[in-house]
């Protein structure tokens, strides 16, 4: 004997509805039953989706040099010891050094770049998409403030497959008085092309996590690239001043310093 099937329930609105203009987080979704409604259920997977696509993705250096240079900012590239995705992904060792032929020239270009006051590196780190798309906007504003500033700056380098902490190695080579690099951070279902900012007083091959300071979430729907770019100067300025980074330097110490415009001798 055939049955007909239960017809299908309404998505019952939540309460909490209106709280959902105040935040991208996913609450209030409703209920269709005891399941999720289907339109949330269908944006939950594409958001998924998205977080792994940009974990995946491979950074178009070619195009973001091209930014770079359409910006006015100098640059150069440098591989790490991850030969492609799969091995990045898996071996978070080999994006922490840089691969023989880079370090090389690195070490080669020393009495140019040698004692700089700042060595960035941009990479695109677990999100292609981020670098690709907020580096430049957050340099832009960052370099101009400190070349005005009298901060000697080397060029950015552009090095697919990079770990933080690779700005350590660039800054035994260069001698470089802070360190900055930028990559993407590991994808939100919210957030899938989120950039990470970390600077580093001094970088060396002591030098752990506690020593960093990092601004998360740059991005035009969390912290703005300006705005990232602004607060990266004060803190820089203030690294400079304090000579320190990290656990030593808070945010509202960087902000209540007065700026300066040169760094402390060595």
């Amino acid at each position: 004997m055939l049955s007909c099937p239960e017809p299908s329930l309404p998505a019952r609105p939540d309460p909490w509805t209106a709280l959902r203009a105040h935040t991208p987080a996913r609450i209030a979704l409703g209920r269709a039953g005891g399941s999720l409604p289907t339109a949330a259920r269908l944006d939950f997977l594409l958001a998924h989706a998205r977080a792994r696509d940009a974990v995946q993705a491979i950074l178009d250096a070619e195009a973001l040099g091209r930014d770079l240079g359409a910006a006015g900012i100098a640059h150069a590239r440098a591989a790490t010891g991850a030969t492609d995705r799969a091995t990045y992904l898996a071996r978070p060792d080999l994006g922490r050094r840089f691969a023989q032929d880079s370090r090389d020239a690195l070490a080669a270009r020393h009495g140019d770049w040698a004692n700089c006051d700042l060595a960035v590196i941009v990479s695109d780190g677990l999100s292609a998409p981020a670098a690709q798309r907020h580096a430049v906007p957050t340099l832009q504003p960052l370099l101009a403030r400190l070349t005005a500033a009298g901060w000697r700056v080397a060029p950015v380098l552009l090095v697919p497959f990079a770990r933080v902490k690779l700005q350590d190695e660039l800054g035994t080579l260069l001698r470089c008085r802070l360190s900055l690099v930028l990559l993407g951070e590991r994808p939100g279902l919210g957030a899938p092309d989120s950039l990470g900012a970390y600077l580093t007083f001094g970088p060396g091959a002591g030098r752990t996590d506690a020593d960093r300071n990092c601004l998360s979430n740059i991005r035009p729907e969390g912290l703005p690239p300006t705005a990232a770019a602004a607060r990266l100067a004060d803190l820089l300025l203030a690294a400079a001043r304090l000579g320190r980074s990290g656990t030593g330097l808070k945010e509202d110490t960087a902000l209540a310093g007065d700026t300066v415009l040169s760094l402390p001798a060595p």
